[in-house]
């Protein structure tokens, strides 16, 4: 993560100050390890869904989170101003994921003619289980073809429940940009869903 550091002065600023959340960043930063978890449980949640927006599927969520939230404690004495923690934590997942994504390149051209291996199952899933799986890795592999402008709001949005304030504060962006760019990424992927399906229903007659 060595751009965390560079980045950090030239990233947006929060719009609303927050002197208990302030305070916390201000505890963490001389090593208050409550204060880290704290901050780390209170941020988690949409962090997810920046690293899911930018990260390549093969990479386990769960795996990259730990990275970030070890960065996290590495790296916050390096933070100057406590009411730029979002957007500086924002810009550490975004670096995490696609250093995920370069080693995912780097393992496709040392080894490219390897294929994926299934997950072994104790138990096989039923049909009608895995059609449900099926379609919503489906949905999701559409959602992550979308810009990463429109990827974000919408992971957040959907996956995670935000209200388009929420989205607004941790994206640090106007309430209308959030509402415009979901309003975008829905229509974007109804276009494309039903492109895929009218594809499909061609080639099946």
């Amino acid at each position: 993560m060595n751009d965390v550091d560079n980045e950090e002065a030239s990233a947006p600023r929060e719009r609303r100050p927050d002197s208990s959340h302030d305070a916390l960043v201000l505890a963490a930063r001389v090593g208050d390890r409550r204060a880290l978890d704290a901050l780390w449980r209170a941020h988690r949640r949409w962090v997810a869904a920046i690293v899911l927006a930018h990260a390549p599927r093969s990479e386990d969520l769960e795996d990259l989170l730990q990275e970030v939230a070890a960065t996290l404690v590495a790296k916050i004495g390096t933070l100057r101003d406590p009411a730029g923690f979002r957007a500086w934590l924002r810009v550490i997942a975004v670096n995490v994921a696609r250093a995920a994504g370069r080693r995912v390149q780097l393992r496709q051209r040392l080894a490219p003619t390897s294929a994926p291996v299934d997950e072994v199952r104790s138990e096989p899933l039923g049909e009608a289980e895995l059609e449900r799986r099926d379609e919503v890795r489906h949905v999701l592999d559409v959602v992550l073809e979308l810009s990463p402008d429109l990827r974000e709001p919408l992971l957040l949005k959907c996956l995670h429940g935000l209200s388009q304030r929420e989205i607004a504060r941790e994206l640090d962006l106007p309430e209308t940009t959030v509402e415009t760019r979901l309003a975008r990424a829905r229509r974007t992927l109804r276009e494309r869903l039903s492109t895929q399906s009218r594809t499909t229903d061609v080639r099946h007659d």
